[in-house]
């Protein structure tokens, strides 16, 4: 599931930039290990840790997610520092590190990535009944319980995106710029 979710990521993003691909992974890795580990250890607490039951769902639905804020927000930067040579040097020609004068399009691109997550938490429950909850319902579940565990997804899919567009995009300014803090487009 991580290799499929990091090559779609990555294509969505860009074939140019070098060692994408290990950038891409690692972040959508952290991000769903974090997310899982905290969950099961600390939630859920299963009687084995990783008990299938748990994990396999659960790591689907924020590696799909992650997957989804990694492309939205790595092709947002990619393209905006691409297209804003000009002002990200006057930054750096003015003293400013590689870091300051890119800061505010990563918060853009981080935003960008979190977009759907935020849009699907206000809505959810009023416009849509998200899968998980519907199946609890359908199945029996006490609807309490079933929109407990939904609200507990929506804020692991919140934290993995979060965490995986902040390293995505950290990885990205990082490849933009050589050794002499000077800009190379890709």
């Amino acid at each position: 599931m991580l290799a499929i979710a990091t090559l779609a990521a990555r294509n969505r993003i860009s074939r140019k930039i070098p060692q994408l691909l290990p950038l891409v992974g690692g972040s959508i890795l952290m991000g769903t290990l974090l997310t899982l580990v905290y969950t099961n250890l600390l939630v859920i607490q299963p009687q084995v840790w990783y008990e299938p039951q748990y994990v396999i769902p659960l790591a689907g639905i924020v590696l799909g997610n992650a997957m989804n804020g990694a492309a939205l927000a790595g092709e947002r930067l990619a393209s905006t520092l691409n297209s804003s040579q000009l002002e990200i040097e006057t930054h750096l020609s003015l003293g400013a590190t590689p870091q300051q004068a890119v800061a505010q399009y990563r918060k853009d691109a981080i935003k960008a990535g979190l977009i759907p997550t935020i849009n699907t938490m206000m809505v959810v429950g009023i416009v849509t009944l998200p899968g998980i909850m519907t199946g609890q319902l359908l199945s029996g579940v006490n609807p309490l319980l079933a929109a407990a565990y939904q609200m507990l997804i929506m804020f692991m899919l919140a934290f993995a995106t979060l965490v995986t567009t902040s390293l995505v995009t950290w990885g990205i300014c990082q490849k933009f710029f050589n050794q002499a803090a000077q800009l190379m487009l890709w």
